[in-house]
């Protein structure tokens, strides 16, 4: 007779321990115990983990031939997008994101026009058959050749899978997945991890395509041990404010294409629908030139974006100024005010700094520097910047503006889009002369300013 005993595991990295402890002994991580019943039946249990081939002799790297995989297309140009160009046979992807962002939609769009040309199958945990088939009526999807599989028992899911034999199958959502095998409740760290474990095996093994969906705690990162992320090839997270209708698809991880790659959507009556010009999205339309805005190039995977810096500098009425950014670094903000300072002789120790990127996207390179004290230095001065002016450029501690990569792709994106002017480091000065864009090249702090005065 099976014995079962109670341990704890880390919700972060997965690791077990006999007793409760406040810290992980394996991760350090504080308060991510949590208790489970383990079925201790080792030789039950050894098939499960056994290797899907057998062992192949060892052989030099340059003997191995190396060919492109081929990929399924979804019919939703972002999503392909984001995922590299389309599902690859036997991969497996995780898509998080908060409650009611579209997750389902998006999936369900992507199946319903993958069927016209594959068996999928879409399986369901969360609703019921019927609340499925009303989605996809209210978005107007043809649905004909989709299958749908009300089942959150794993075993049940692997056979019908097995049976099914889909191009593409989508798990909708891994929390809600049991395994017979252990005792603990669904959504639990251990009962995530031998479900996600367990169907990317049936994934390798059959050569399907599977899409979990996965929920997300309150700090926005996936809900389970965080050795569901190791599990899996892709994992993609949906961005944005639930009451806005647009959307942000971000990969954050991807083993067969880039990573940081951006898919925008905007939400409509008839679902998700892909963006063809994102950077119109991140753009004020203002009548005319405002004090304390600044438009920066930025560069999301292989994309490059337009996207409006705004900034507010008032007089602080409290001994410890504020600095407040939305969608940028806020540590970054303090180093930057205190270059402004040293290198430029700008003093904003009496000020409070709001910094904004427009349209809820989140920038994280480096290149932001400049553009972000090109709007500080506006606001404080209240004097718009010229009309038609795009920046980028990392400013570094010493003064200097330091190149950003793929600096010839924003150029051309910004003409593209009718800019006129490019603040830019003088590493990414073009040889060639872009159409309609002139250039303004530096390599300090002070002398772009000077070029503003």
């Amino acid at each position: 007779m099976a014995k079962s005993r109670t341990v704890y595991v880390c919700a972060d990295c997965g690791g077990t321990t006999p007793k409760w402890q406040g810290k992980c002994p394996h991760c350090n991580a504080w308060n991510t115990l949590e208790e489970t019943v383990e079925s201790s039946t080792p030789a039950a249990s050894a098939h499960r983990y056994a290797p899907l081939a057998s062992a192949s002799p060892v052989r030099s790297l340059s003997e191995i031939e190396a060919r492109e995989t081929p990929r399924q297309p979804t019919g939703l140009d972002e999503f392909d997008r984001v995922l590299g160009g389309g599902l690859v046979a036997g991969a497996v992807v995780l898509i998080g994101g908060d409650p009611g962002i579209g997750k389902s939609t998006l999936l369900l769009q992507a199946l319903a026009s993958m069927s016209q040309s594959n068996n999928v199958l879409y399986v369901t945990g969360e609703e019921s058959a019927e609340q499925v088939a009303l989605r996809a009526r209210r978005l107007d999807l043809q649905t004909g050749n989709v299958n749908l599989l009300a089942e959150i028992r794993l075993e049940a899911i692997q056979a019908a899978v097995s049976e099914q034999k889909p191009t593409v199958a989508v798990i909708d959502s891994i929390q809600t997945l049991y395994s017979g095998e252990l005792s603990a409740a669904p959504g639990s760290v251990s009962q995530v991890r031998e479900c996600a474990a367990q169907l990317t095996r049936l994934a390798k093994q059959t050569g399907i395509a599977i899409v979990m969906i996965g929920h997300v705690t309150k700090d926005g990162a996936l809900a389970g041990p965080r050795v569901l992320e190791h599990i899996v090839d892709t994992v993609l997270y949906f961005e944005g404010d639930t009451h806005s209708s647009f959307r942000l698809v971000r990969a954050f991880k991807n083993r067969f294409g880039a990573v940081n790659e951006l898919g925008v959507f905007a939400m409509t009556d008839r679902g998700l629908r892909g963006v063809a010009n994102p950077s119109a999205l991140f753009l004020s339309q203002h009548e005319q030139q405002v004090a304390g805005s600044c438009v920066m190039a930025t560069q999301e995977g292989t994309r490059p974006l337009l996207v409006e810096i705004q900034a507010l500098v008032d007089s602080s009425h409290a001994p410890n100024p504020r600095r407040l950014t939305v969608g940028l670094e806020g540590n970054r903000l303090a180093m930057l005010l205190a270059v402004l300072h040293r290198h430029a002789g700008v003093t904003t120790f009496d000020q409070d700094v709001f910094v904004n990127a427009v349209g809820g996207v989140r920038i994280t390179e480096p290149a932001a520097d400049l553009p972000v004290l090109l709007a500080i230095m506006s606001s404080l001065r209240d004097k718009p910047l010229p009309r038609g002016l795009i920046a980028f450029g990392e400013v570094g501690l010493a003064g200097e503006i330091r190149p950003a990569p793929r600096g010839q792709e924003r150029l051309r994106e910004a003409a593209k889009l009718g800019f006129s002017i490019a603040l830019i480091p003088k590493a990414n000065a073009p040889r060639q002369p872009i159409e309609g864009l002139e250039i303004w090249a530096v390599d300090r702090l002070d002398a772009a300013l000077d070029k503003l005065r």
